[in-house]
This record gives C-alpha cells, structure tokens and sequence, in this order.
C-alpha cells in the first residue's frame, strides 16, 4: 500500500507540473499541447465559454498555480489527504468543462475522470510514506 499511495502522489504532482510545464513554455514545441501562456488562456477560453473574457487570465493563472502548489504538496507528502481531496475537485473540475464545452471524447483521451479518481483514492489511503505529514502528526522520523 505504501508504494501504491507514492506512486499516486508522484504521478498525480507530474502530470500537474507537465501541464504547468508546457504552458509556460518549458516543453518544446514538438511535444508540447499549448506552449505558451497565451496558447493555455485561448485554450481556457474555449473549455469555459460561460466566464466572461475579462476573466480567463485570472482563471487561468489560478487554475495553473492551484496545480504547482498541489503539485509540490503532492510531492514531499504535505497534508496528502486535503490536497488530494483538492487535486481531485480540480481534475473533476476540469474534466466536467471539457465535457461540456468540447465534448466527452478528449476527457477520456487525456484521462482526466481517471486522474481525478485517482486523486480521491489517494486521499483515502491513510498510511503514511515518505511524508511531511508523519513528522507533523507523530513527531516520528519518516519511515521507508
């Protein structure tokens, strides 16, 4: 189980610094899915028509931050079972306005009902490996 719930954590933070990744520009272009920040809000745009275009920057730029910090909370196992649970919101968040905007077709290409489940069965696994949180729960080293 402890290696279950850590390779969840670390494939959930990568997939989220991926995609922030590539819409700051550090994929090449050849692989990438946006690249830029410009390309990313156009994109934004078009899976959320119901905000105004006024709004999209911020919402992109919450949307981008809410998955870094998330991300390296995933990472080095800081109050797992919250972001998880967060993680998950976000990820269903985003799967609901793919599916509603452009349809369901590229929500299952990219997996985002699988990320999202994925990230509430993390937030359900209660061991603690290789965690923040052991040390601020317990006051006990991190076990291996």
């Amino acid at each position: 189980m402890k290696i279950i719930k850590l390779f969840l954590r670390v494939s959930i933070a990568a997939g989220f610094l991926s995609a922030s990744a590539d819409r700051l520009g550090f994929w090449a272009a050849d692989v990438s899915a946006w690249g830029n920040w410009e390309s990313f809000l156009e994109y934004t745009a078009v899976i959320n028509p119901w905000f105004p275009a006024f709004a999209i920057p911020t919402l992109g730029f919450l949307a981008t931050a809410a998955e870094i910090i998330f991300a390296l909370c995933l990472l080095v196992g800081f109050k797992t079972e919250l972001v998880a649970k967060l993680s998950g919101v976000l990820l269903l968040i985003f799967a609901l306005s793919m599916t509603f905007s452009i349809g369901i077709k590229p929500v299952f290409d990219y997996s985002v009902f699988s990320a999202s489940a994925a990230a509430f069965a993390l937030s359900l696994i209660n061991v603690k490996y290789l965690e923040v949180d052991s040390l601020i729960s317990n006051n006990k080293p991190l076990t291996i």
